[in-house]
């Protein structure tokens, strides 16, 4: 593995093009990139590799520079909406502030590809090149993020300030998006009883905040507010993962009331994260993957496989790297 990481070829003149042109907000060559990075099969995964490992190595260049906010909820919240228009306030906010939007869709079962529902439903102004959208199928994941939504959140971080994910939706095990985002967004709306569903173990360990949108009607709106504060204060959930109070945000995206409040919540409150939390995260994505192809077996490998790295070459090693260490590995076990 050190010798591997040591010997790794470099990002081809194409890859560097590509990347050069979309850290310039060129959208074609971005998705080419994405493209890319999506596929699962072993065609393009040295190519995949040596673009990370440039990303790495060029920090002054393409530095780690996004917040990745999740936003999931009930179907009907308006998500997608609710994402468009805080999209736009932040494009606003200065001439320099860029936003991408990963929104996740159920796959097809015919094609597989997504169903991009929510591109029909989020409407952005054409040819602005500091805006970027981009559906992704789940592909049978059932974390209410894609497969690969983790990897092309790997690359967007590096080019725009903000990337929205809007997941699936919510279910008491699809809590996928809090190893992804930075912060996460519970998208409630209006007395639909979701007061109630919230409370449930699993569907609590998501939110960072709480944002009742549809808030069209002021009394309606204060009483869901007032509501869900209560449940809140019932189940003793008052903090986020990071210890900052829980905030329950009031929106209505058709009014626009209370977009500038959350998009300044959001660009104030919520850290671009450091390397070594960025590290945690892609080693749990990384021992999923092992996990669905090898089981405890594989990711016992995987752990014994960087425990035995020296930790200069664990701290250089991208994603790939140690998955390939990993595979190498688990052949080595299974064919002894």
């Amino acid at each position: 593995m050190p010798e591997a990481v040591a010997t790794a070829a470099s990002a081809d003149p194409q890859t560097l093009r590509l990347l050069e042109r979309a850290a310039g907000l060129e959208k074609h060559p971005l998705a080419r990139l994405i493209s890319l990075v999506e596929q699962e099969h072993d065609a393009g995964r040295a190519r995949r590799a040596a673009l990370f490992r440039h990303l790495r190595a060029d920090a002054v260049a393409y530095p780690l520079r996004a917040r990745v906010i999740g936003f999931t909820g009930t179907p009907g919240a308006g998500k997608s909406t609710l994402i468009g228009r805080l999209a736009l306030e932040l494009l606003e906010s200065g001439p320099a502030v860029r936003v991408a939007v990963l929104a996740i869709d159920p796959s097809s079962v015919e094609s597989g590809g997504a169903l991009l529902g929510d591109r029909l439903r989020t409407h952005f102004p054409v040819g602005e090149p500091r805006i970027f959208f981009r559906s992704q199928a789940t592909q049978g994941d059932l974390g209410g993020v894609g497969r690969r939504t983790f990897a092309v959140s790997r690359l967007l971080r590096h080019v725009f300030d903000f990337v929205f994910v809007e997941t699936v939706g919510i279910g008491q095990s699809e809590i996928e998006i809090t190893q992804l985002a930075d912060a996460t967004a519970l998208v409630l709306q209006p007395l639909a009883g979701d007061h109630v569903q919230f409370m449930k173990a699993g569907v609590m360990e998501v939110p960072d905040l709480f944002v009742v949108n549809k808030c069209d009607e002021e009394r309606l709106a204060r009483r869901s507010v007032y509501e869900l504060e209560t449940a809140l204060q019932s189940v003793r959930v008052g903090t986020r993962r990071d210890g900052v109070p829980l905030r329950v945000f009031r929106t209505s995206a058709l009014r626009g009331t209370g977009i500038a409040e959350l998009a300044a919540f959001l660009a104030e409150h919520v850290p671009v994260p450091e390397f070594a939390t960025l590290r945690r995260r892609e080693r749990h994505f990384l021992a999923k993957a092992i996990a669905e192809r090898y089981g405890r077996f594989g990711v016992a490998q995987l752990d014994r496989t960087i425990a035995e790295l020296p930790p200069a070459v664990a701290e250089s090693a991208v994603y790939e790297d140690l998955e390939d260490a990993a595979l190498a590995a688990i052949r080595s076990r299974i064919h002894d």
